[in-house]
């Protein structure tokens, strides 16, 4: 039985022992189905949800010998093998829908085997046999266009999970061969850094299903795929750095319905058994614990993870010892996305940011589409839930997200994010969903000088490739910096050809309030910034409402969601060079505020101290010239960061602090510089 080999027995005896945690959800799960009445006709909406009622009730069937859930699970199943198409409003019988059902029912056929009366199996093989041939030729016909080859995308693995499953059931190997070639595809194309351009949302929605997959090929063919490419193996890493502090929210790059919608706990329990991933186990040891209902009942991702009980039943290995993730790392770089995150530590009261620069889909996807497309006009790189948010930012600190993201939008535009305008606009070709398609491949934005070391985090991204040729961009780049204290520190160099307005965006959750000039306090309920701006001191600032709607499923066209956004924004005097300096620091709201950050003399160089007394660190910056010279310091190197005893260097030749030599190399240094 699919999914099911050799495992009954065990899940069998551990009613009352290390599983009995996940034994009750699928019976709470259960339960749920038996109160509620599927629609007899199909809805407009979508009906994904019909896949996981149909496996969890036959689930519980074959573990329990129930008759009652064998009736439940075929008042489901009947229900939806009698809609003549599989999905109604958008690509019926060839997308979403069809793929969920085609595993969820296809398992049930597995399970429920010959205790299915002998004319219902025949009914509901019948169906998977029409609609997997549905699917699968529209995969075959389709090749190289939209999902058959969309290889970062989930309506790929979802889908092709689907005719798998159905594939298995049915002894259909045409379709099986098919989908494990497009899974070993998918596994060998996906980033080694484990890193999911679509965001948290979409890698919670997605990644599952290649999990899925990836199970299904080990039982059926007894082939292991799990060591295939690195995206599997490094994904927890990804996914436990998009967290906000407190790992109940997410940070919400790239199409995120809400900030809630991105656990699942079913996911993090295999990836924890198929690496003996102790830091998976934890996660998702955390979520079932303490996240789990708000996620079940905030989430805008469905069918969600409720109908996960029979996943995450099967998946879940008592023997992986949990890891908590105070052992990970404070700062990491995800080369892929061209994404940094840093963090002062685990706990819910903890400052973390989150900066990311790539070309559409990161860098593998988008090197790797563009090989597709010269070589045989593929349209293979699908990367319309990646924003155009090259140099962007999101802040969360002392429990409260204070620098934030749109989170999901159908007209994806810049200045929906902590980015700079020019002439009030934002990149060319954006306003629309997929801002990437068909765009040249030398338009794309990068990082540089990364470093993530001793709690300090440093890199510069490169966005004026992004502008429309017209606006004659040639210098976008913004340094930003992260101090083991939580102070941030942004630099934005800018260029043009003829003289531009330069405009420097800040999106909050809440209105700002002016405190002085070139002070603003941001504040979200307990956690509370205080942005300083110390260049260009002549910036005019202006705050606006930015209103942001979507919908995020076609499936679902009444669907919408809509978020408002305050924006600050600091524009300039028409100028051909501009630079903004700003700085933000962080506390608690009702703790004492931070003064302003100050601006030190410098020769060469950007100098700001930030803090007073003990608390006091320095940030040097010099990332275009590589030069700074202050009263205290020289140095050959785009940037020297001091805090307390701890110093940090970028690019680094040479560098004398007091009259002293602390570093003389032959090669640019990056990295922890010893006192």
């Amino acid at each position: 039985m699919l999914l099911l080999e050799g495992r009954l027995e065990l899940l069998r005896s551990e009613l009352n022992g290390a599983r009995a945690a996940q034994w009750r959800r699928l019976y709470e799960q259960c339960d749920w189905y038996r109160r509620q009445s599927p629609p007899t006709e199909h809805p407009e909406a979508s009906i994904t949800y019909f896949g996981p009622a149909a496996a969890n009730l036959a689930l519980a069937y074959r573990l329990t010998g129930q008759r009652g859930y064998l009736e439940e699970a075929w008042r489901w199943i009947s229900t939806c093998v009698a809609f003549p198409h599989w999905g109604r409003a958008h690509m019926p019988d060839h997308d979403l829908d069809a793929g969920w059902l085609l595993h969820g029912l296809s398992l049930a056929y597995s399970w429920l085997g010959e205790d299915l009366e002998p004319e219902r199996r025949e009914i509901l093989r019948a169906k998977l046999e029409l609609q997997g041939e549905r699917l699968h030729s529209y995969a075959v016909e389709t090749t190289g266009s939209w999902w058959s080859s969309a290889y970062w995308q989930n309506h790929n693995w979802i889908c092709w999970t689907g005719i798998a499953t159905a594939g298995y059931a049915l002894g259909r190997s045409e379709w099986t061969k098919a989908a494990r070639a497009n899974l070993e595809t998918v596994l060998g194309m996906l980033p080694e850094d484990g890193s999911d351009s679509e965001g948290v949302v979409y890698w919670r929605y997605g990644v599952p299903w290649l999990a899925i997959h990836t199970d299904l090929v080990q039982q059926q063919e007894g082939a292991d795929l799990w060591s295939t490419g690195g995206f599997l193996r490094n994904t927890t890493h990804w996914r436990l750095h998009q967290s906000a502090p407190g790992f109940e929210e997410n940070i919400d790059h790239g199409d995120c319905h809400d900030r809630r919608s991105g656990h699942s706990v079913a996911l993090y329990y295999r990836l924890a058994s198929a690496y003996q991933d102790g830091t998976a186990q934890w996660l998702g040891d955390l979520v079932a614990e303490r996240h789990f209902w708000r996620e079940a009942y905030e989430s805008g991702v469905r069918p969600g993870v409720m109908p996960e009980a029979f996943l995450e039943l099967l998946w879940y290995d008592p023997e992986v010892v949990p890891v908590a993730a105070d052992r990970e790392p404070l700062t990491t770089y995800f080369p892929d996305l061209g994404q940094i995150t840093a963090r002062t530590g685990w706990d819910s009261a903890a400052t973390c940011v989150s900066f990311k620069a790539a070309p559409g889909g990161g860098h593998r996807a988008w090197e790797e589409g563009h090989r597709l497309k010269a070589a045989g006009g593929w349209d293979a790189m699908s990367a319309g839930h990646h924003h155009p948010d090259a140099g962007a930012f999101v802040l969360h600190s002392h429990g409260a997200f204070l620098a934030v993201d749109e989170g999901y939008s159908n007209q994806k535009r810049a200045g929906h994010h902590n980015l700079i305008l020019v002439d009030g606009q934002g990149w060319a070709d954006e306003g629309r969903y997929h801002v990437y398609e068909g765009i040249p491949h030398e338009r794309r934005a990068s990082v540089r000088d990364v470093l993530v070391e001793g709690g300090f985090a440093h890199a510069t991204s490169e966005s004026a490739a992004m502008f429309s040729e017209r606006l004659g961009v040639r210098t976008l780049d913004r340094t930003l910096v992260v101090t083991p204290r939580g102070r941030v520190v942004i630099l934005d160099e800018l260029e043009a050809d003829s003289p531009r307005e330069w405009a420097y965006l800040l999106h909050t959750d809440w209105p700002t309030t002016q405190l002085d000039p070139d002070g603003w306090r941001l504040e979200s309920g307990p956690g509370s910034t205080r942005l300083t701006r110390l260049l260009p001191t002549d910036a005019a600032a202006a705050q606006e409402r930015t209103e942001v709607e979507a919908n995020p499923t076609s499936s679902t066209p009444s669907l919408k969601v809509s978020k408002t956004m305050h924006t600050l924004r600091l524009t300039t005097t028409r100028s051909r060079t501009a630079t903004f300096l700003t700085v933000l620091d962080s506390t608690g709201s009702l703790d004492p505020q931070p003064g302003p950050a100050v601006l030190l003399p410098s020769d060469q160089g950007h100098a700001v101290s930030v803090g007073e007394g003990a608390e006091s660190e320095l940030v040097l910056l010099a990332p275009s010239t590589g030069v700074i010279e202050t009263e205290r310091v020289r140095a050959d190197a785009a940037a020297v960061l001091l805090s307390g005893t701890h110093i940090a260097a970028v690019r680094a030749r040479s560098i004398e602090f007091d009259g002293s030599n602390r570093l003389r190399a032959d090669q640019p240094f990056t990295g922890l510089l010893s006192i």
